[in-house]
């Protein structure tokens, strides 16, 4: 491919344009080089990037540690299927229930095969285990989610972008108001059939959407009451991404570098993904204890390259780095600040009503409607000023640079945005 180092951000966007199916709507950067918090494109200018891959590079671009891990692994076994053992898989298995407190792994590759996942194993220890009669159970969901797009998935979205002429939908899933426990607690006590609920800790495609502060410990609450498995999303908002380990974890000890705390909120099944292996690999995993996990058995699930050496070796080192360089109390310390600076600057705005989120993981509302091209546009600024972030819902900016970042990189992110946002001020 040494064709692609004379070209230009033109000519590979054109030419990806040509050859490639049209499911994205890229800003119109052309990367070819990441490190730490920056990347370059072809032109060799540099980034602050202030997406992070959705989360998925929370320990930097290309971390040496990482990468390292990778390469070795690479060059001794890279596949076996799991027809047969691998010496790395077991050890990986074992760190990460360790690290996470749970009996069982089940090793994936992409975040929406880990959703699936966790759906089948919820359903099948549905009727194993609560007894509810086979094809009956019923999984809770939330509107405005975002678990993936495959069929499944995209049944229970309300997106219409994600869902118009992708049907028959399959059925068996109940979708109520996120961050209204009533409406948890109606559906639970009308229903004897429902099997589990599932939800994202943080709703992030929806705009970084964080619920009330006792939401996700109440909906488990009700969840143990009624026999129903709480399920957590935590692709994106998991691995350090909100100042805790888990966004579940609440305001427990987990951002300490040695977390001896009890989760706030433990899921009775976890799903993660991308920071699982910073960005360097497709590594997702379901985690739950054996009473729930026992349910899967020899065919029932599996993965070509679910648990490959490489996916093992990777995961094992993302998860030493966030422990190591203490990147959940990073996250936590920058977040307060990040707000905390653009709480300055959101009085004296009409182009921005409000910051939220947490750890690293935030969003500005654009005064402007879903439908307009502002957010775009001041994103397209924010290239210009060396800072990469999409809009998502149209009017609404998400921030999430790598937990790598430094206090002084922060304050020098914060003086481009709010730089960038005065020039769209009314």
């Amino acid at each position: 491919m040494a064709i692609l180092e004379t070209m230009t951000s033109k000519d590979v966007i054109a030419l990806e344009d040509k050859h490639g199916a049209h499911n994205y709507h890229p800003l119109p950067v052309v990367l070819n080089r990441g490190e730490g918090v920056f990347v370059w494109d072809v032109e060799g200018k540099k980034y602050y990037d202030f997406l992070s891959a959705y989360s998925a590079v929370n320990q930097g671009h290309c971390h040496p540690e990482i990468v390292g891990a990778m390469t070795k692994q690479a060059q001794t076994l890279t596949l076996t299927s799991r027809a047969f053992y691998n010496d790395v898989l077991g050890k990986y298995e074992k760190y990460a229930t360790e690290t996470f407190g749970f009996d069982k792994l089940l090793p994936m590759n992409t975040g929406a095969e880990a959703v699936e996942t966790a759906l089948k194993i919820c359903r099948k220890w549905a009727y194993e285990k609560k007894g509810i009669p086979e094809n009956q159970a019923e999984i809770v969901v939330c509107e405005n989610n975002f678990h993936g797009r495959t069929t499944t998935i995209i049944s229970f979205s309300n997106d219409p972008v994600a869902r118009k002429n992708f049907g028959p939908y399959t059925d068996g899933f109940l979708k109520i108001e996120y961050d209204n426990i009533k409406a948890l607690q109606e559906v639970l006590e009308q229903n004897k059939n429902i099997a589990g609920f599932l939800v994202e800790p943080i709703q992030g495609e929806a705009g970084v959407y964080v619920p009330s502060e006792n939401y996700l410990k109440d909906a488990k609450a009700l969840c143990v009451k009624h026999n129903v498995l709480f399920i957590a999303d935590e692709v994106q908002t998991g691995i350090a991404r909100t100042g805790r380990l888990l966004a579940t974890c609440g305001n427990c000890s987990c951002a300490d570098k040695h977390c001896s705390g009890t989760p706030e909120v433990k899921a009775d099944i976890l799903i993660l993904g991308k920071a699982l292996s910073g960005g360097a690999y497709p590594v997702s995993a379901v985690l739950a204890n054996d009473a729930i996990m026992g349910v899967i058995q020899p065919g029932n699930h599996g993965s070509t390259f679910g648990g490959n050496p490489i996916a093992a070796a990777v995961g094992i080192a993302a998860l030493e780095v966030i422990k190591n360089e203490n990147l959940a109390q990073n996250a936590f310390d920058l977040g307060e600040l990040f707000r905390a600076e653009l709480n300055k600057f959101i009085p004296t705005s009409s182009i921005v009503n409000a910051v939220r989120g947490k750890g690293l993981l935030n969003a500005i509302l654009i005064n402007d409607t879903e439908d307009s091209s502002t957010a775009w546009d001041i994103c397209m600024a924010l290239k210009e000023n060396g800072l990469l972030a999409k809009p998502t819902h149209g009017n609404i900016i998400r921030f999430a640079p790598p937990l790598v970042m430094t206090k002084e990189q922060l304050l020098d992110c914060v003086a481009i945005i709010t730089k960038t946002l005065k020039k769209f001020e009314k």
